[in-house]
């Protein structure tokens, strides 16, 4: 048998040193067997090349003094190496039993014991580590006693299984949250828990309703922040990251891990002596303990709030107007209005206003029904303002428009004037742009694709041509952000219904375009049934008088139809409504014209 070309090498070599002689030797933990004698353990592992088996490369050096915790917890850990299934079975059991030994409940020990696997896996691997020394005691037997020994000496009192289990915080956080929450049970975290969820999460799916109105939030935010607004951010862009994005944020499984690492205060502060005296002032400014979820979603560090600063903000909206009520429903919609950021702008806001001369009662009814527009910067109203200027609405009417549509403040400068070009390609000249947006403000923030092309899509759809739309539009602009499935497709099926054709329909709009802004049951039933059952004219007059649905059925149409009737006199709808009251006297009511108005029968 030939010799081996090359001599042979150990693969590991292992270099032990006595600590004892140390000028300063380290704390050892109580399971080395002779703490006054600790030894550290250098192990090499080395690789064999084949090119060069001389000279090797290290690849893994350890250092072996004490158990990981002490060295303290790694920011991003990779996932532990497997271990044989009897041992995690023994770590399972172990701190099943431990959990017991701490009181908590049967079914809750159960189920942290078996979700826990970071937490089990870190304490194998110290096991298998001090195993490797040769440290344990004699009287430390078996793998479970030596788990039970090592979760004991960390002093986390089954926190951080709890943590990982049940809250899902990565092994770092849950770490750190066990250190600073010294004080607390095991048991009374658990309950503070709870009491977060219950807090938080209680009530039904919102449909995704926090997380639009979170984007609705950030989006039109353009101040400077404080920190809590920072911290409420990052919050939001945890959840943002995550599969479903903001519409989660009202889901409990999405999102209770990431409010605890955003705002780890909840789970180390006494909540309830602070949480109480807030619900009760929500509650009393017409916030519904169902709705305060919401508040506490979209602004989480509202519950750390001391409840006299709370006061001395809801204090300050009330100086121009507000109720208790209407801050109630802002917070609702806003709840940033709490913010330091927020407060201190709102100053800003309302000097911005009086410069612009627009009355405090137009500026409290835009904040009421947009408080968003108390996280705008003055200098992004200024713009609007301006473009909104340029159209012919001075000072004096700028108060009506932002109370009328006060999101127009809300909206990029290139928004607005993208719906201005649009309306100029509709044929209108920049002066009727302007006398369109003094009626009808809303036309001017909504979306052009989403809104308006729809509506020109649907006037086309029925009928009305393009050369009619100026005539139509310019009548009754609110016809452009009318809803078409819940408002004006509804009036055109039942007017069909009723007998009238679709060209009908789109000669009658040509004419009297407010006709499909009118309620159904308010306006064009009563109005038709009178007008057929009692009246006994057929259907087909309104199409040539549309605006007899403008007219009031009990003040003018009842009583000058039975003025007629009683002088048995026959006319048209518009001779019977379009003059006005002096006109139709008379005419219709001096004896000596009585007879000469008689008109005939409508089928002559």
């Amino acid at each position: 048998m030939s010799s081996p070309k090359f001599l042979s090498i150990p693969t590991t070599l292992t270099l032990t040193i006595n600590l004892s002689s140390s000028l300063n030797p380290p704390k050892t933990p109580p399971f080395f067997p002779n703490p006054s004698n600790p030894t550290l353990t250098l192990k090499l592992h080395l690789t064999q090349n084949p090119k060069n088996p001389f000279f090797h490369k290290p690849t893994k050096t350890h250092l072996h003094l004490h158990p990981p915790l002490l060295a303290g917890p790694p920011t991003a850990p990779p996932p532990p190496p497997e271990h044989p299934p009897e041992q995690v079975l023994a770590a399972q059991e172990a701190v099943l039993e431990l959990l017991r030994e701490f009181g908590v409940s049967e079914e809750e020990a159960v189920f942290v014991s078996l979700n826990c696997p970071r937490y089990l896996r870190m304490l194998v691997d110290g096991v298998v580590e001090l195993d490797e020394l040769g440290v344990w005691r004699e009287e430390v037997v078996g793998f479970k006693e030596k788990v039970k020994c090592l979760a004991k000496e960390k002093g986390d009192d089954g926190k951080v299984a709890f943590l990982e289990s049940v809250v899902g915080l990565s092994l770092s956080s849950a770490m750190n949250i066990a250190r600073h929450s010294s004080a607390e049970t095991l048991l009374g975290l658990i309950d503070k828990v709870k009491y977060v969820k219950e807090i938080f999460f209680s009530g039904s799916n919102d449909g995704g309703l926090i997380g639009k109105n979170a984007r609705r939030m950030m989006i039109h935010l353009s101040i400077p922040i404080d920190e809590d607004l920072q911290q409420t951010l990052s919050f939001f862009e945890k959840i943002a990251a995550r599969r479903g994005g903001l519409d989660m944020l009202g889901s409990e499984d999405a999102t209770f891990r990431y409010l605890v690492e955003s705002f780890p205060r909840v789970l180390l502060l006494s909540l309830e002596p602070r949480m109480t005296p807030v619900v009760e002032y929500l509650e009393i400014i017409g916030v519904h303990k169902e709705i305060m979820r919401s508040i506490f979603l979209l602004f989480p560090p509202v519950i750390f709030c001391n409840i006299k600063v709370i006061k001395s903000r809801v204090l300050a909206l009330k100086e121009f107007g507000l109720e208790d009520n209407d801050v109630g429903r802002m917070l609702m919609k806003y709840p940033w209005i709490l913010s330091t950021s927020i407060h201190d702008n709102f100053k800003e806001v309302l000097s911005f206003f009086d410069i612009e001369k627009v009355p405090r009662t137009s500026v409290g009814c835009a904040i009421r029904s947009w408080p968003h527009i108390l996280g705008c910067s003055t200098s992004t109203l200024k713009v609007m303002v301006e473009q909104i200027n340029e159209l012919g609405i001075t000072s004096k009417k700028l108060g009506q428009v932002i109370s009328r549509s006060p999101q127009l403040l809300l909206r990029k400068p290139k928004e607005f004037l993208q719906v201005v070009s649009f309306m100029e390609g509709l044929g209108f000249d920049k002066e009727t742009v302007g006398t369109i947006f003094g009626r009808c403000p809303e036309l001017f923030a909504a979306s052009i694709e989403r809104t308006l092309r729809r509506k020109l899509d649907f006037l086309a759809s029925i009928g009305v041509s393009k050369v009619h739309l100026p005539r139509v539009i310019k009548k009754y602009p609110e016809l452009l952000v009318s809803d078409t499935d819940k408002t004006l497709l509804p009036r055109v099926k039942y007017l069909m219904k009723k007998g009238l054709s679709r060209r009908d329909i789109a000669f009658m709009v040509r004419r009297f375009s407010p006709l499909l802004g009118y309620s159904i049951e308010e306006v064009l039933r009563p109005k038709l049934e009178f007008l057929v059952n009692t009246m006994e004219k057929p259907i087909t007059e309104v199409v040539e008088y549309p605006r007899y649905f403008s007219y009031s059925l009990e003040k003018k149409i009842k009583p000058r139809y039975f003025v007629l009737k009683g002088k048995n006199i026959e006319c048209s709808l518009k001779d019977m409504l379009a003059k006005n009251d002096d006109e139709f006297a008379v005419e219709f009511m001096s004896a000596e014209n009585m007879l000469a108005t008689s008109a005939p029968p409508i089928d002559q």
